[in-house]
């Protein structure tokens, strides 16, 4: 009601002198206006500052916040980085190891068969020695067995141990000769 009261009285004051200057009208606006400032100062501006620095605060702490977390997740990024290719060369030294082992084992297997084919030579050429030997010795026996029955019965008389002997000899080294 003081604002309309001086709007009101103002407008009806310059309506009556026709003055575009008023200096009380200047001077009372200039009042009102000096009032509302400090009016805004106390009561608005200040607590608005505060509210605005508040923020500043909050804002300044969150950027450093993030930054920190950005700090972090690259340290995070970096060691991760660092973990997977130590895995990929321990993945890379098992292979390789896997390989030698495989290699190793290969070659021990390899020697292994032969030698154990070289075992079931010799024995098989031991085993044929020992039944050609059996053989011969067995035909060695037949043929004395024949000699003695044909001298026997070509002679027509017993022969005696020497005789027998040396025909013995003798029909072995024509077989021998034979062969």
């Amino acid at each position: 009601m003081f604002f309309d009261h001086l709007v009101f009285g103002a407008v009806e004051v310059e309506a009556e002198h026709h003055e575009f200057l008023n200096v009380g009208d200047i001077l009372a606006t200039l009042a009102i206006f000096l009032v509302l400032m400090w009016l805004l100062k106390k009561f608005a501006w200040g607590p608005l500052m505060g509210i605005m620095q508040e923020r500043e605060e909050l804002i300044a702490s969150e950027i450093e916040s993030a930054e920190a977390s950005r700090a972090e997740s690259q340290k995070y990024l970096e060691e991760q980085r660092s973990m997977l290719k130590e895995a990929r060369n321990e993945a890379l030294d098992i292979v390789e190891s896997a390989k030698r082992q495989g290699e190793a084992s290969r070659e021990e297997i390899l020697a292994s068969a032969r030698a154990e084919a070289n075992r079931i030579k010799d024995n098989a050429v031991l085993e044929i020695s020992n039944e050609r030997d059996k053989a011969l010795a067995a035909v060695r026996d037949e043929v004395v067995a024949l000699s003695m029955l044909a001298a026997s019965r070509v002679l027509g008389k017993e022969l005696t141990e020497e005789e027998n002997r040396k025909l013995i000899d003798e029909t072995i080294a024509k077989a021998g000769e034979i062969q």
